[in-house]
């Protein structure tokens, strides 16, 4: 029984990356919305460079998009002082930046699931709506957003699994520290450095295929009944 018991630091691994990921996905989703909105509706000049910036995350090294959140956000960077100083905000070595980095690996993902359900989205409906009087904002929240909760959703998850998993960004940014910074995938690299710690790297990475699997279930289940509720009869 003692390999399947949790040690008060592996606990706080687990407590602090469900934590992180929640927020890093919570945070991500008006932002993601915004971006997948405008991503598929509009048209602008510009729209392809802000298309490879949004999804750069995705082919830079982790470790390279870390490095650039501690040289903009760090403590000694202008913009990360000047948050510290007149907001309280601090988010090098601290969860809240392991959270950020997180948000911003799974950005991409999030964005391009929801871009691509609201462009199956039919326009038509849109174009009825607003014959009858409603204005852009209230097709979007009646019509466009209902009609592309499923990719929502799958998008919200592709998050949470991502920050979930993440480690390159988050250490470079925020460190490896123990009850602040150590998400599973930080605790699992340092057990694997030290000598005798196969076991509880195996515990915390059992733990981590567990929580994925069940977020991406509990996303299928949740998905089809929002797709079966706006569905025609």
């Amino acid at each position: 029984m003692t390999w399947f018991t949790l040690s008060p630091d592996e606990w706080n691994a687990v407590e602090l990356s469900v934590r992180v990921a929640l927020v890093a996905m919570a945070a991500s989703l008006p932002f993601g919305i915004a971006v997948a909105l405008l991503l598929a509706r509009g048209n602008f000049w510009g729209k392809s460079a802000l298309n490879g910036i949004v999804h750069l995350p995705l082919v830079l090294p982790p470790v390279v998009t870390g490095y650039l959140l501690l040289l903009s956000l760090g403590r000694r960077a202008p913009l990360g002082q000047f948050l510290e100083h007149t907001f309280g905000l601090v988010f090098s070595f601290r969860w809240t930046g392991a959270a950020l980095a997180c948000a911003v690996m799974g950005f991409p993902l999030m964005v391009r699931a929801i871009r691509l359900s609201i462009e199956a989205v039919d326009m038509r409906l849109e174009s009825a709506a607003a014959t009858l009087g409603a204005n852009p904002l209230w097709v979007f929240i009646t019509i466009t957003l209902p009609l592309a909760l499923p990719g929502v959703v799958a998008g919200m998850i592709l998050c949470f699994a991502k920050a979930m998993g993440e480690f390159g960004a988050t250490i470079t940014f925020v460190s490896n520290i123990p009850g602040e910074t150590q998400t599973l995938p930080s605790a699992i690299y340092t057990y694997t450095q030290v000598p005798g710690g196969d076991a509880g790297a195996l515990r915390l990475t059992a733990i981590s295929v567990a929580i994925s699997l069940l977020a991406l279930i509990a996303s299928e289940i949740f998905a089809r009944r929002v797709s079966s509720q706006i569905s025609p009869a």
